[in-house]
């Protein structure tokens, strides 16, 4: 029984079930992405006014409520994942998106409209800590490296698709159906969607193991007492991170307009290009060009640069230079994000989901403080350039506390390495015994 059980817990996840897992990423980052540029279109018909600072401020909260439900309920989908499994936790919340989009594109009311918003963000937080808890399958640090490198990118298409499509739905259904009322074409990306989010629900229910792993690599190279020392400064690091992108998306947006007099259209390439640099460096970081151990050594430096990025932004007076500046902070972006979930997961020991889940939860708190400081500081006077020079201050904060990173996780490294030779001798050695 014993040797069944080692077996079931090295066995890595099957290429199906770990295609469903992309899946969901990708489909929860689809619905938040192909809400963006529809969204105030949506309020506009809610509320029926075109007032721009109305529209502003509903689109502004609503997204702010949906980073709000993230934070608030990562850490106890998480938990809930550690106990009960991730299966049941990923089909939950694919079920609940599904469902609250559906009700976000029937609202009548703005209190149904928030309402639909923040349940939308609840049952999506429980998506990304247990599809990155597939690390407790993990039978080598590259295999786990790998895979949440792959979780990461199928998350970045999502979001890089969503706008695109949900402007090609629209368009698509007022073509093939001219007769359709606006609100029926306003409604069609939500449903289309909900749909893909339940097919996707039936692929996890259908291919993603139910149970939990016990005895994988993460338990003989997680639980260190430098991996637990380690935690809260990866969690910091997570938190500057996403709160230096919150805060240069809503200040390009801003600058791009106002100061270099940038079309909507040049403002969405550069969007692109952050999305296609962020998703290359999220490609290279684990691939086979880079060892898992080393990444560790990549979080202060790239962290380096993201302050030089940030801090730089002001001083790009042209589109070129813009373009420049926003690689250098899309690249530091990508390679941090994917790193410190690695980390994490890898520090977590048997808490996979309650780690990843306040990883998820620090992210999202990160991305809400960024964008509404950026919107906030921007015509600060008392400090020059105040949403771009304070952002850059926060991240050398970060990459203060990250200094110490390495020394704690290495470790655990060494750690990892004695009790992977270790390991198969003694389960032999169990075998033996039994016979």
């Amino acid at each position: 029984m014993t040797k069944r059980i080692d077996e079931f817990a090295f066995r890595p996840l099957r290429t199906r079930s770990m295609a469903a897992l992309l899946l969901a990423m990708f489909a929860i980052a689809l619905g938040y992405g192909f809400l963006l540029p529809i969204l105030p279109s949506t309020i506009a018909r809610i509320v029926d006014s075109s007032d721009t600072a109305v529209l502003s401020r509903h689109t502004g909260v609503l997204t702010g409520i949906y980073t709000l439900a993230l934070f608030l309920f990562a850490p106890l989908w998480g938990r809930l994942a550690d106990k009960y499994g991730r299966r049941p936790m990923i089909v939950a919340g694919l079920a609940g998106f599904a469902s609250t989009l559906a009700l976000f594109a029937m609202a009548e009311t703005l209190p149904t409209l928030y309402l639909g918003r923040f349940l939308n963000g609840a049952f999506a937080s429980a998506i990304a800590p247990a599809a990155y808890a597939v690390g407790d399958r993990a039978p080598t640090k590259e295999w786990r490296a790998h895979r949440f490198a792959l979780l990461n990118i199928a998350g970045a298409s999502g979001f890089l698709v969503g706008p695109m499509m949900g402007g090609f739905i629209v368009s698509g259904v007022r073509i093939a159906l001219p007769g359709l009322g606006e609100a029926a074409v306003s409604r069609s990306p939500f449903f289309a969607t909900s749909a893909f989010a339940v097919v996707v629900a039936f692929l996890i229910l259908s291919f993603v193991p139910g149970k939990v792993a016990r005895g994988s690599v993460r338990r003989q190279d997680a639980r260190g007492m430098g991996g637990r020392a380690a935690l809260p400064r990866l969690l910091a690091v997570s938190f500057v991170t996403a709160l230096a992108v919150g805060a240069f998306e809503v200040g390009l947006s801003l600058r791009g307009i106002e100061s270099l007099g940038m079309s909507t259209y040049r403002l969405g390439l550069m969007f692109t290009e952050c999305s296609f640099v962020m998703l290359v460096a999220q490609s290279v970081v684990f691939s086979p060009l880079v060892r898992p151990e080393a990444t560790r050594w990549l979080l202060t430096p790239a962290l380096a640069i993201l302050a030089a990025g940030v801090a730089a932004v002001p001083f790009a007076l042209s589109e070129i230079s813009m373009t420049v500046v926003v690689a250098v902070i899309a690249a530091s972006a990508g390679v941090l994000s994917p790193v410190v979930t690695y980390w994490i997961s890898m520090s977590a020991g048997e808490r996979q989901g309650v780690e990843l889940g306040w990883q998820t939860a620090s992210a999202s708190l990160g991305q809400a403080a960024g964008s509404a400081a950026g919107g906030v500081l921007f015509n600060l006077t008392l400090v020059p350039n105040a949403s771009f020079t304070l952002t850059a201050v926060a991240v050398l904060g970060g990459l203060v506390a990250s200094v110490g990173i390495p020394r704690l996780l290495v470790s655990n490294d060494q750690q990892s390495s004695v009790s992977s030779t270790a390991v198969p001798s003694t389960t032999k050695s169990a075998s033996g015994d039994r016979s």
